[in-house]
């Protein structure tokens, strides 16, 4: 069996023949190899720092919503009756909303008062949760959505010796 491809043959004071030696002499060229990098790692490093973006603004805004929905559930819990707690635990959401710089599109705020009609001596709790929908629209990040729900439910305990109706 004979072998196809370039033949080395040596020449007299043991140099390489002419066609071999152009190609083991060539130099390879890299021109143009670093736009190349940048297009292809500049685009992913933004994609990068914008998904750090999104999660650090996502654990703020979680953070700040569970804080609210524990401020809504102690409000509640000092209130006497059931529609004042209901107001008093939105205003208090909002309050710490607002307090710690937080800006949802919509805040929602649900409080179960169902166990203020147990008698007084047993114990009651009252629960606060508490929806923010985050606007992440302004980043413009592919494969993340424009807003995401944010929501905590906390309870804080009622008086079990105080009046309530």
């Amino acid at each position: 069996m004979v072998a196809s491809g370039p033949t080395i043959s040596l020449v007299a004071g043991g140099k390489v023949d002419g066609s071999v030696s152009n190609l083991a002499n060539r130099r390879r060229d890299d021109r143009g190899s670093a736009s190349i990098e940048a297009a292809v790692g500049i685009p992913a490093f933004v994609l990068f720092v914008g998904l750090i973006i999104v999660g650090g603004r996502t654990a703020s805004t979680h953070q700040a919503v569970e804080s609210a929905a524990a401020d809504a559930a102690r409000s509640a819990s000092i209130a006497r009756t059931s529609n004042t707690a209901n107001e008093s635990a939105k205003a208090a959401a909002q309050a710490s909303l607002t307090n710690q710089g937080i800006e949802c599109l919509n805040i929602k705020v649900t409080v179960d008062t169902s166990q203020f009609a147990r008698p007084v001596g047993e114990t009651a709790t009252v629960s606060a949760s508490v929806e923010c929908r985050l606007d992440l629209a302004d980043l413009s990040i592919p494969g993340v959505p424009g807003s995401r729900i944010i929501s905590a439910t906390m309870s804080s305990p009622l008086d079990s010796f105080r009046e309530r109706a």
